[in-house]
């Protein structure tokens, strides 16, 4: 019986299109959901929508829409990553207005009260709208949050339900001493792990319904919603079928070492808020939170206002005219060799372009020309390939090092190009037949030692030279064609 590995992304929220910042992240967790299938796992991979609080419910008003009709037209432009980014087909998309997801959200607050978690009372706080968080002093500057500085902090003095988040400092704590590997990277661990040494605030899980109705209404309770990110992050085992799918739910959460990608500035609530809530039902942990960093464009945080948002729709469709088949792929290597792992980086249009020209057109590209060329003219397709990945590859994969891991592979490639400049297969084919043949043959097993390092990461270009290697064929037009 196969093993089970579970990983998913977070909930992008529906109040914007697409970014490369969550193209990141999908395709990130792409790459180890097809790396660990690879490996005869059994996987399940989640994403989906965030699909209520008031950001959404004050953007939908701004458009003059219904809300349901405002989420479902973002939604549909998240669920169509799927097959732009060239995803895993049998990827689940969860949307937090689903049934299933609503009910599942309803179990999982019952479960929570009555195991003596949850309670009321009235408070004072500032909030952000924008993160749909409450803020401490400490954490605005000017008096502003550091997200969302164009924004007004609103002042909320209501009553509400409250989650005992303070109850877990010490059992967060221990499973952090347990799980010294639980967020990755290693200096993400040791920031929430001061947090919540810092200490823990109880913190509001509900909203009025008379403010704000655009949300899951809490049980036995019309007059509130359930706090966004209360009902959003249960989405995680909802996805799953739970509570009524035990068997799903314990093979993929239970028994599945859940891993879970996000952004940095999501960490406190994937791997502190979501930790604590599923101690408070008695369920198991997440195993890992990996953090990315934030993508920059030219210097400065993206953002719709500064006008330096990408898309990974315009990308695509940038390249599509020079890569055809292989246009997703262009978006994917990008953002897995030059987007940092874990850091922030920096992203331009500009930036896109030379990467493609140097490392895919006259680069990989090039190389499969060159080397395919040389094997259909003088050999036979009788070559024995082996079909394990590249050990350093493979290493950096499991690490979700996945820019070590496909500079692993571009050394691969410049190793070969340098072999074949110092050893002239072309010229020496012409003199010594038979010689020639074995390092043109030594060229193609060192090729598709490439290609097979590639499967997980740009999988239609690996597909696509593993077909011309097996037929043993030249490209009939280059991979990626230059730019003009």
């Amino acid at each position: 019986m196969p093993k089970s590995f579970y990983i998913t992304t977070t909930l992008p929220y529906v109040n914007s299109d697409p970014h490369v910042g969550f193209a990141t992240e999908i395709i990130r967790a792409d790459v180890i959901a097809r790396h660990k299938k690879s490996l005869g796992f059994e996987v399940f991979f989640n994403t989906g929508t965030d699909e209520h609080g008031q950001k959404l419910y004050e953007s939908a008003e701004k458009a003059g829409k219904d809300v349901q009709d405002y989420v479902d037209e973002y939604a549909a432009k998240f669920k169509g990553l799927i097959e732009l980014l060239n995803l895993s087909k049998d990827i689940h998309f969860i949307r937090t207005t689903d049934k299933n997801h609503e009910e599942s959200a309803k179990h999982f607050w019952e479960l929570v009260n009555k195991n003596g978690y949850i309670y009321k009372k009235n408070y004072k706080t500032k909030y952000c709208v924008g993160c749909e968080s409450e803020k401490t002093d400490s954490e605005l500057v000017n008096d502003k949050c550091v997200l969302h500085p164009d924004r007004d902090l609103e002042m909320r003095d209501e009553e509400n339900y409250f989650f005992k988040f303070s109850a877990f400092q010490e059992k967060l704590l221990k499973y952090y001493e347990e799980y010294p590997d639980f967020v990755i990277p290693n200096f993400r661990m040791n920031e929430m792990r001061e947090f919540v040494k810092g200490g823990l605030e109880d913190f509001s899980i509900s909203r009025l319904s008379s403010k704000m109705s655009w949300g899951i209404p809490v049980p036995n309770d019309s007059l509130h919603v359930m706090y966004v990110w209360f009902d959003a992050l249960t989405n995680y085992i909802s996805t799953l079928g739970w509570p009524e799918d035990n068997d799903t739910f314990d093979k993929f959460w239970t028994n599945g070492t859940p891993v879970q990608y996000c952004g940095k500035d999501n960490t406190r609530f994937q791997s502190v808020m979501w930790q604590a809530m599923l101690m408070a039902a008695n369920l198991p942990q997440s195993r890992h939170i990996i953090v990315n960093g934030f993508i920059n464009s030219g210097g400065q945080k993206m953002s719709k206002s500064l006008g330096n948002v990408i898309s990974p729709y315009d990308i695509v469709s940038m390249f599509e005219q020079f890569a055809g088949e292989l246009k997703n792929d262009v978006l994917r290597y990008y953002l897995l060799r030059h987007v940092n792992s874990f850091e922030d980086s920096d992203m331009t249009i500009e930036g896109i372009k030379e990467a493609y020209q140097a490392n895919l057109a006259n680069g990989l590209g090039n190389l499969v020309s060159r080397v395919m060329t040389l094997s259909e003219k003088y050999c036979e397709s009788s070559t024995q390939f082996s079909e394990n990945i590249n050990k350093k590859v493979t290493d950096n994969i499991e690490n979700f090092d996945l820019q070590k891991a496909m500079n692993n592979i571009w050394d691969l490639i410049s190793n070969l190009d340098a072999t074949i400049q110092a050893e002239k297969p072309f010229s020496v084919v012409k003199t010594d037949l038979e010689v020639g043949k074995q390092m043109i043959s030594r060229n193609v097993v060192s090729l598709y030692e490439i290609a097979i390092s590639l499967v997980s990461l740009m999988p239609q270009t690996s597909a696509t030279i593993i077909e011309l290697i097996k037929s043993n064929k030249k490209p009939d037009t280059p991979l990626f064609n230059r730019l003009t």
